[in-house]
């Protein structure tokens, strides 16, 4: 997989350039800003970018804007982002309509080094990851409006591992159970949150969309 890193922190960004390297992905461009991830993009366009949240100059969300802007103009890159903190505001706007390729973990995930690199694959591979302490920030509150109230625990236990992009199969091996248990819960998710089979939708995106934005 050909990958460009975009990191400020040059002892992580190195670290992550060997660590790949020896997994046998190929890093095509190491940088430190922004504006240098969106020329080499644009210059050679990788499978997947790794991108930090706050980058040079002012350290905000410098490197956030540049992951929108990658998904807007090479939509068929996928963007890992690695933050210390979850923007809510723009991890919603970085998933927007379409939850492929696309992943968002906590930078203490690169220490679990298996995991980082099934979410780099997975978000490849036009999949999701998403870090579960992010997902668990994002969940709405329950309340008797909350659309999300009608849910069981064991399917909002479902809901939120779809949300951290897992299949069904994967869901079941997390939970213990049988993968038919798993689509039944899934079939019971879209009855509940009314996501109807309708053409050019995939329902599976709208509920986990419907999860982190409700």
């Amino acid at each position: 997989m050909r990958v460009i890193l975009a990191e400020d922190a040059t002892l992580l960004r190195e670290g992550l350039a060997r660590l790949l390297a020896d997994e046998g992905h190929e890093v095509t461009a190491s940088v430190g800003n922004a504006d240098a991830l969106l020329a080499a993009v644009a210059a050679d366009p990788p499978d997947v970018v790794v991108v930090d949240v706050r980058m040079p100059p002012t350290h905000t969300d410098e490197g956030l804007r540049a992951a929108l802007t990658i998904r807007e103009r090479w939509p068929r890159v996928g963007v890992l982002v690695l933050s210390q903190y979850v923007e809510k505001q723009y991890a919603a706007k970085l998933i927007g309509e379409e939850a492929g390729g696309v992943g968002y973990l906590l930078k203490d995930r690169v220490m679990q080094v298996g995991e980082f690199l099934d979410a780099l694959e997975r978000v490849g591979r036009g999949g999701a990851a998403f870090d579960p302490e992010v997902v668990r920030r994002l969940i709405a509150r329950t309340t008797r409006t909350d659309p999300l109230a009608r849910l069981t625990p064991r399917e909002r236990d479902v809901l939120g591992l779809m949300a951290e992009g897992l299949t069904n199969a994967a869901i079941a091996e997390r939970l213990h159970v049988s993968q038919s248990a798993v689509e039944k819960h899934v079939n019971a998710i879209f009855d509940k949150l009314e996501l109807f089979p309708t053409p050019g939708y995939s329902r599976r995106v709208l509920a986990v969309l419907r999860y982190l934005g409700s």
